[in-house]
């Protein structure tokens, strides 16, 4: 058989080369679902008394392709947790206000991690349960989330960004958690059980039902573009597979932009009343886009433990002996309500390898994390009859007892043609750069942004751009060296919404003794690789820049977070701060205006400027050094040293401290903090500034 054959619906974001027929002893962690003529692999989860189970071997496990046993061919275990010494940085479920909390470690792409899209069906929650949803997450983003995690908390309703989303920075979670709010078009009232004789139907049911549904989809498809084994965890009162329509009219299908020529299999209805409404058919495609995007599916039915009997919300007038027939009903219709709502959650769990949780008023978010700590990944090589189109059902199983396993539930058999995935245009790969948590790597390219604001200008976020020339791409131009760069910049807000974008081309041309010395200390030009963003309104930003070689069409990319305050209030609050190895030149006028200082050598002098805007008399300074996490040096409070100040406008503080022999070489973070002395000790601001000190 000399065609290449893929299976569309386990395809991961990359294309795939087919194996020559060869047994496997290990297995790729980033093609967690592999399809080709010579392997079909899948990933599996082994629990024992709800623990994960990780000491198997593939003698452990038997597997079936529709019911006939398959040769295990590839068999490994890929760990989801990074073996580290390093302590989880402690973040304040409420900070301090003013006080911005410390930033966290890189990502790394290749580093073991736990990959979570947190999708808060606001569209499909009661006003009680969001209460309850907060609450838990709060706690779960102070205490369960490890350095290497990436999570994104994203909500169904408005518009949703989703990998830009994606971060291991506690204060950005944290922020995305204190926006939850219950949406009045939720399907759900101010409670998940109405009381009797209430207001009936909510209007907004079968619309917001739609969103909620082609967010699911959209959140789905932007996760098949990370790398691995995702999940995604479901938090919602109301996914059913079917529900009455009162008014007969029905819904329209959602769009099916990954449509790709298979038949979709259709679910009996669950009968609700005498006009049902099918979602089965919905919820079959999205399972397929989970699988296709590598993403299991965890679903956390929220309305929790509920009494279903009469209360006092209850209308109990008239006559009580005529009542209680309907009073009965009452309470039998609720409790099939209750079971209606988490069927569709149920069904997306089990056909993607997930599970529900439910009946649980704390959601068992802790389980759900320890369940992806890490999963097994099993091979086999298909038939010829794997590849008829039709739809393949698999099925595995572990021999040991007392034990349980979950894995996907199938896959359709398609041509490579119809499947795959059409080549990324220039304008994709730039997008893709400027949105996923990774940064893209062609070119080595780093990033200071921080706040500041100006009189004309108003508030704004300046990045300073720094480039590896040895990645770059210069070309002979009238005796100089010049090469030419695109430069996009991009600002995420709630839920990931492009709040600002701005985009550069520009030719840098270098006379020869300019090439060498940037050849030899890299590209930091002050000028023409300033980056100015308007930040329009306070809040808390993503700031991603995208660097492209016009000529190679290298790209590549970074990103930071940065909080803008809200100078209208009259509180203190301080810009980004710059650090430089000397304090010549360190005016107002500069100090914004020149790249700040990344590395600094053991022995030598760090010197550190900031503006504070609305001033006091009586403020003073702390300053303090941490490395993974821990305080290595703290200096005394001293008082804000304002150098420079024009009428009516932010006082420049500057500071300085010495890099002594004790600090080894490596990444460290500089934190201010400003406090009025005259207001006992209040906390109105503090920031950050990362560096490397160097031998």
């Amino acid at each position: 058989m000399n065609k290449r054959v893929t299976l569309a619906v386990l395809l991961s974001f990359c294309t795939l080369t087919p194996l020559l027929g060869q047994t496997v002893p290990t297995a790729d962690k980033d093609d967690v679902v592999k399809i080709t003529t010579n392997l079909v692999q899948i990933d599996a989860v082994v629990t024992k008394d709800g623990k994960p189970v990780t000491n198997l071997t593939a003698d452990d496990f038997e597997i079936y392709e529709d019911g006939r046993r398959q040769m295990i061919t590839s068999f490994a275990y890929i760990s989801n947790v990074a073996k580290s010494d390093v302590p989880v940085p402690k973040v304040a479920a409420k900070p301090e206000k003013g006080v911005v909390e410390a930033p966290p470690v890189p990502i790394v792409r290749d580093a073991p991690r736990r990959t979570m899209a947190i999708v808060v069906d606001d569209l499909g929650l009661s006003a009680e349960s969001m209460n309850q949803v907060r609450k838990r997450l709060q706690k779960f983003v102070t205490e369960e989330i490890q350095p290497n995690d990436l999570v994104a908390i994203i909500r169904t309703a408005g518009e949703v960004g989703a990998l830009q989303q994606f971060t291991n920075d506690k204060r950005v979670l944290l922020r995305a958690v204190s926006k939850l709010r219950w949406n009045v078009c939720s399907r759900l009232g101010m409670t998940v059980i109405q009381p009797y004789e209430g207001l009936g139907e909510n209007s907004c049911y079968f619309n917001s039902l739609v969103v909620t549904m082609k967010k699911l989809r959209y959140v789905l498809d932007s996760m098949g573009q990370l790398p691995g084994r995702k999940s995604m965890i479901l938090m919602s009162d109301s996914i059913p597979i079917s529900k009455e329509d009162p008014t007969g009219s029905g819904i329209a299908p959602i769009d099916d932009t990954a449509k790709i020529g298979m038949k979709v299999e259709s679910f009996d209805p669950v009968t609700v009343g005498t006009n049902p409404t099918n979602y089965g058919g919905w919820l079959q495609r999205l399972a397929e886009t989970a699988i296709r995007s590598s993403v299991v599916i965890y679903s956390v039915d929220t309305q929790g433990l509920q009494y279903t009997g009469l209360t006092p919300a209850d209308s109990v007038s008239g006559k009580l002996p005529e009542k209680i027939p309907a009073f009965n009903a009452a309470v039998v219709d609720r409790s099939r309500m209750l079971q209606v709502n988490r069927e569709g959650g149920e069904r997306l769990a089990k056909q993607t390898g997930g599970y529900q949780v439910r009946n649980s008023n704390d959601f068992q978010l802790d389980r759900i994390v320890e369940d992806q700590s890490g999963y097994y990944l099993i091979g086999y090589r298909p038939g010829d009859e794997t590849f008829n189109r039709r739809f393949h059902q698999i099925k595995a199983k572990v021999k040991r007892s007392g034990m349980t396993l979950r894995t996907r539930y199938g896959f359709y058999g398609v041509t490579e043609e119809e499947a795959n995935r059409s080549k990324p245009t220039v304008q994709d790969q730039t997008n893709l750069a400027l949105l996923s948590p990774f940064g893209a790597q062609d070119l080595e390219v780093d990033l200071n942004s921080f706040f500041t604001n100006g009189k004309t200008e108003g508030s704004i976020v300046r990045s300073f751009v720094y480039l590896n020339p040895a990645n770059l791409t210069f070309v002979p131009a009238n005796g100089r060296h010049e090469t030419t760069l695109q430069i996009h910049g991009v600002i995420f807000g709630d839920n990931g919404v492009v709040v600002e974008k701005v985009k550069h081309d520009i030719v840098l041309s270098l006379g020869d003794a300019e090439y060498q010395q940037v050849m030899h200390d890299g590209l930091r030009d002050a000028v023409r690789l300033r980056f100015d963003m308007p930040a329009k309104r306070p809040g808390s930003y993503q700031v991603r820049i995208a660097v492209r070689d016009s000529t190679s069409t290298k790209i590549g990319s970074a990103g930071q977070f940065v909080d803008v305050p809200d100078l209208s209030k009259n509180r203190v609050a301080l810009s980004g701060i710059v650090l430089r190895s000397s304090a010549a030149g360190t005016t107002a006028a500069t100090v914004m205006a020149t790249p700040p200082g990344r590395s600094f050598a053991l022995n030598s002098d760090l010197h550190f400027a900031f503006f504070v805007y609305n001033p006091l008399p009586t403020l003073m300074m702390q300053t303090k050094v941490f490395r993974d996490g821990k305080v290595v040096k703290s200096f005394p409070p001293t008082p804000v040293s304002a150098t420079d100040k024009t009428a009516g406008g932010p006082s420049l503080a500057t500071g300085v401290m010495q890099l002594t022999p004790d600090l080894e070489p490596g990444n460290y973070y500089l934190q201010v903090v400003i406090f009025d002395k005259a207001k006992d000790k209040q906390v109105p601001g503090s920031q950050w500034a990362d560096f490397e000190i160097v031998k």
